[in-house]
């Protein structure tokens, strides 16, 4: 069959279908056909065509993220879900919200204040719809008190890749047996299935906020008193950030004040970095005061404000040359680079040492964003970066980080030129289970196949 069937076999669903352009290309790879369904049952006559004419589908919705991950091995169509941007049902009494994949975090939180209650996500990417929230797995500052969207999901309505529409969780009509759908779908890129709407748990919204920041300097290297945290002794060479913020995590996230975060900030890691904590809810001024007083002893003169730091919840912003602080690229776009770090605990400060800290040895500036509460940061460095240096930092990174297995990196994304040196997800020791689950859902390899980790 030509190009001019398969495009009038995909306008017979009655689904919107138009020829793809340059800013529908996903990771660089420029598909044929974009589709535009309206409900689930839409995107199903679509999977239901593409399966008949072997079609590799991608799913979007702000595209905001298209350039993350690896690049599809093939793709025919783009389903692109901005139309379904519909709040299906909000039963405030209950505290559960369930919308479409296509609604944008903005709009959803919009919607759910009219009621006093939110989604307690902050999204570092603004124009994130919801669907491309789970099929990431992204979450920003306050995971640290009320989780990741995985942990705040309890239903999904997903579109496999033979047209079937599978439920799960909340409004239950039909599940797949012995698969819990949300946690599978969520940082699944598109892999397994389309998502095509989401049940939340929420929140009622704070009475009051209030974020306490303190700026760490950071001299020439000193040596500094061994430090034990849950039975690990770090190295005594430290620097002075390290040497706080060591001490400044247990003190903080363990403390009765109860913070909701405890981000970082370190736009340079030659330089200071700013430590922002927001405490939420009663006498939120009042609990403030006191972290004040708390992180002075740790970490320096603080103080109190009723709105975030400007780079709060955001991803970190590389510096450009002879650029001003606020000019870099930061926001979205190919031409980013950009490391997801997770950690285990009491290696946290010891990162900050190690590559990070030899990041200007290396010729990468670096700038590190992230959770000193949740354990995960992003590394992001100059678009313009030699890709032999992305490559070695990057390696530098994984080999300090995941020495015993359980550390992370991740590119997220990078210049084409550099993400082919690199390893995109480097060790994941479930890779095997997640071959299994994606023969089990896309035995064809239809769906967004080479994205994932494994050339899942």
């Amino acid at each position: 069959m030509d190009a001019r069937d398969v495009r009038d076999a995909l306008e017979a669903t009655g689904v919107a279908v138009r020829v793809a352009g340059d800013g529908d290309e996903v990771a660089g790879v420029r598909p044929r056909w974009v589709a535009l369904p309206e409900s689930a049952e839409e995107i199903a006559a679509v999977m239901r065509v593409c399966a008949a004419h072997d079609l590799a589908v991608v799913a979007t919705g702000g595209g905001t993220k298209l350039h993350w991950g690896a690049p599809p091995k093939r793709c025919d169509v783009l389903v692109d879900l901005c139309c379904m941007n519909r709040v299906l049902e909000h039963a405030a009494g209950d505290l559960v919200v369930r919308a479409q994949a296509g609604v944008t975090v903005e709009a959803l939180a919009r919607a759910l204040a009219e009621e006093g209650q939110e989604l307690a996500l902050d999204v570092p990417v603004p124009g994130t719809t919801v669907g491309g929230l789970l099929a990431t797995g992204i979450a920003g500052p306050r995971r640290f008190r009320y989780g990741t969207a995985r942990d705040l999901l309890i239903g999904v309505t997903v579109v496999l890749a033979d047209g079937t529409i599978a439920r799960s969780g909340g409004k239950v009509v039909k599940n797949v047996a012995g698969y819990d759908l949300g946690k599978l779908f969520t940082g699944s890129y598109g892999t397994l299935g389309i998502i095509a709407d989401a049940t939340f748990r929420l929140h009622p919204l704070p009475a009051a906020r209030a974020w306490v920041t303190t700026t760490v300097e950071r001299p020439v290297t000193e040596i500094v008193e061994p430090y034990v945290y849950e039975g690990k002794t770090l190295d005594t060479t430290s620097t002075r950030v390290a040497a706080s913020l060591q001490a400044a995590i247990p003190a903080v996230t363990e403390s009765p004040l109860e913070p909701s975060a405890v981000e970082v900030d370190w736009p340079d890691v030659e330089g200071p970095c700013t430590v922002a904590v927001l405490v939420e809810g009663a006498a939120a001024a009042e609990r403030a005061k006191a972290l004040c007083a708390l992180m002075a002893g740790v970490l320096g003169d603080a103080q109190v404000t009723e709105e975030p730091p400007p780079w709060w919840g955001r991803l970190p912003e590389p510096r450009v040359p002879d650029a001003p602080p606020g000019t870099g690229r930061g926001g979205v776009g190919g031409g980013e680079i950009l490391l997801e770090v997770r950690n285990i605990p009491y290696r946290l400060a010891g990162s900050f040492v190690g590559p990070f800290g030899a990041a200007g040895a290396a010729e990468v500036r670096a700038a590190v964003r992230g959770s000193l509460a949740a354990h995960v940061f992003h590394v992001a460095l100059p678009p313009d970066t030699e890709p032999g240096r992305v490559a070695a930092f990057t390696g530098d990174l994984r080999d300090h980080m995941e020495t015993d297995g359980e550390g992370r990196v991740v590119v997220l994304t990078a210049p084409r030129e550099a993400a082919r040196r690199l390893d995109r997800w480097g060790h994941v020791g479930a890779l095997s289970l997640m071959r299994r689950v994606k023969e089990r859902f896309d035995p064809d390899r239809r769906l967004s196949p080479g994205r994932l980790v494994g050339g899942i």
